[in-house]
């Protein structure tokens, strides 16, 4: 079995229970591929320097961060940064950790957007200066490479994103890099983060979404994610299109995080919601 584990950036998610796990893993004979986020350091970073974080809500609803060319070079910085430690900290367990960014071998490879649209006081405008892209390419081969010969690829943005001809660095978004990862290698998607999984009712930790398997569970799941859980659940079903068997968002920092959501904790969803969901839609149009 493959798994790519996304850990989280958020100032709430403690690392150390994941690595444990995947050096575990990686002990019992599984590939693991480890993708990391890290906003809350680059927001941190950028508020050291005196630069206020910026952040865009685009037509459709959903708010991501607007990365200028300073803010990119903190997003650099701060990325590198974590990268090294969770591949530090990798290594300390007995892993033979690889760090790695989306540039390096064009892992994350796509067209760069200087121009985004965003929605400003109630109106659609184009804001242009913008350093993201959007993945199209995965380099499976190197990652292939790697765990064949017994690494543990450790990979966080930037990507690799075509400008003009030019290769550059840009954001893209962690949880959908793991995402087209996940996709990229028909591997099973963990998504770690500060929460037990999705809820129903986004205020109700007991109305925790347990499986879902149809697409009737599919559109449940779409109703009850709000705010950044949304965001996962795009990168869900990326995942799942792209190959992916299953999908779990589960918690961080619960006792063996990516083994108790391997063996049932949190949210798993199957890909045979999306393929009902998909035999719906084709009947419907039919």
């Amino acid at each position: 079995m493959t798994v790519v584990i996304k850990v989280g950036g958020a100032r709430a998610v403690d690392p150390a229970g994941a690595l444990a796990d995947v050096a575990s893993l990686v002990a019992d004979g599984e590939q693991v591929v480890v993708v990391h986020g890290g906003s809350t350091k680059v927001d941190e970073t950028l508020e050291r320097l005196g630069v206020e974080p910026e952040y865009v809500e685009t037509p459709s609803g959903v708010v991501g961060r607007f990365t200028d060319e300073t803010t990119m070079e903190v997003f650099e910085m701060a990325f590198g940064h974590l990268n090294t430690q969770l591949v530090a900290g990798l290594q300390s367990e007995g892993v033979d950790a690889v760090g790695l960014t989306g540039v390096d071998g064009k892992l994350l490879y796509g067209p760069r957007k200087s121009a985004v649209r965003v929605v400003e006081d109630g109106k659609k405008k184009i804001r242009r200066g913008d350093h993201s892209g959007t993945i199209k390419q995965v380099n499976g081969d190197l990652l292939e490479t790697l765990l064949s010969d017994g690494y543990t690829p450790v990979a966080a943005p930037p990507m690799a994103g075509d400008d003009d001809g030019d290769v550059i660095p840009v954001n893209t978004d962690a949880d959908r890099s793991a995402a087209a990862i996940a996709g990229e290698l028909d591997a099973t998607l963990v998504l770690l983060t500060d929460v037990a999984g999705v809820y129903a009712d986004p205020e109700d930790p007991a109305t925790l979404i347990e499986a879902v398997e149809t697409a009737t569970d599919w559109e449940a799941l779409e109703d009850a994610a709000e705010g950044f859980m949304s965001r996962k659940i795009m990168a869900v079903e990326e995942a799942l299109s792209g190959g992916a068997p299953e999908a779990v968002v589960a918690d961080a920092n619960a006792d063996a995080p990516i083994r108790s959501a391997l063996d049932g904790g949190g949210t798993h969803v199957h890909a045979s919601a999306l393929e009902q969901d998909t035999d719906q839609t084709a009947t419907e149009e039919q």
